[in-house]
């Protein structure tokens, strides 16, 4: 990244890996590889305190050392606190990165929206949200009044672009014309294991000038290959997760086998071959998650590898039943999914509103 996008007076950011960046026209360069930031403050995930406290603060100083630009979360996540723990590592780099946040739609836009927002911007201790993204699509609406006040939040400048997540390719059109202008990014599950985007939204993405921010890259480190033999997950998250079943290890091994054999090559772990593997496509930005500033690192250092033909096509290969077996359920269950996901985020929401108010509406010191 070039010294004009830091802080003026700033020495330029330790750089030891060299970071790619999507091809877009926005105010701020997109990384690559991101920073997805769901695990800082929570307990889902079994870090705990020191996590939370230090280390997630270093592995954001470190990630913006290494030119990592793209830090996404949520007002739901961990009741706010990831937004804190965020906003207070970015410290004075919060108006050079590009932050992408998220509103849960259990409420229409207009004004809700925009005080939803204004609470995003000051758990951050930010002046604009970058990206402001609907976080799932609520069956029981369409996005008109969603987009109605989106569209009020980017003319008053909090908000710069919109994006949506987990959105189908004609959700998010219907979206783009209900708010006049381009969505910019659809945020979904897109990895070696998930490859439905590739029917559509990633099409789409590449001829519009569109974005896919790809979450969970790793399968929730399913395809890290640490987990096919000894290792037990210790975490919810995966516990409770159908990626680690015995179903899916017997399933996924052969795949793991080639990432090992394709790591090799390159000198580089499993993990980073199938990050490289996500972010080969132009239209496409991965934001894994980090428990340390090592694996944070390793990360980072996926951008610098490229795949040969004959590497993709064997990884397509290995994973080729997680294209075919992605078809989409009926409509009626697609829709009571999405119900049942948009209903479990209201305790969130409300644990985070809580929160703003024994915080002071949700203030960050600086």
């Amino acid at each position: 990244m070039s010294g004009e996008c830091w802080e003026r007076g700033g020495a330029p950011p330790r750089r030891d890996t060299d970071m790619r960046y999507l091809d877009t026209d926005t105010a701020k360069r997109i990384s690559k590889i991101g920073l997805g930031t769901w695990q800082f403050g929570s307990e889902e995930w079994g870090y705990g305190k020191e996590y939370s406290d230090r280390t997630a603060a270093a592995i954001v100083r470190r990630a913006i050392e290494l030119g990592v630009t793209l830090f996404d979360t949520a007002e739901i996540y961990a009741g706010g606190r990831s937004e804190r723990i965020l906003g207070r590592a970015l410290g004075g780099d919060r108006e050079s990165v590009f932050i992408a946040d998220k509103i849960f739609p259990v409420t229409p836009g207009g004004p809700m929206a925009r005080r939803r927002a204004r609470a995003s911007a000051a758990r951050l201790g930010a002046s604009r949200l970058d990206l402001y993204q609907v976080h799932c699509p609520n069956p029981l609406s369409d996005d008109r009044a969603m987009m109605k006040g989106m569209r009020s939040l980017q003319r008053s400048g909090l908000v710069g672009e919109v994006g949506v997540s987990d959105y189908s390719l004609a959700r998010w059109r219907a979206a783009e014309h209900a708010l006049g202008t381009r969505i910019l990014s659809n945020q979904v599950q897109y990895n070696l294991l998930s490859r439905a985007p590739e029917s559509d939204l990633l099409p789409f993405a590449r001829e519009q000038g569109r974005v896919i921010i790809a979450f969970s890259p790793l399968a929730h480190g399913l395809l890290s290959g640490r987990y096919h033999g000894a290792s037990v997950p210790g975490d919810r998250v995966r516990a409770t997760s159908s990626h680690f079943g015995p179903e899916s290890f017997a399933r996924t091994g052969q795949l793991v086998q080639v990432l090992r054999e394709v790591a090799a090559a390159h000198s580089a772990t499993p993990a980073q071959i199938a990050l490289a593997w996500v972010i080969q496509h132009p239209a496409v930005a991965a934001i894994p998650g980090a428990s340390s500033v090592e694996q944070l690192e390793s990360n980072a250092a996926a951008a610098e590898i490229q795949l040969t033909g004959d590497e993709d096509r064997a990884l397509r290969a290995a994973s080729r039943w997680s294209r075919e077996t992605a078809a989409q359920p009926p409509r009626l269950r697609r829709d009571l999914s999405l119900l049942r996901h948009c209903a479990s985020g209201v305790p969130h929401l409300a644990r985070t509103a809580w929160r703003d108010l024994q915080h002071g509406a949700g203030a960050v010191p600086g």
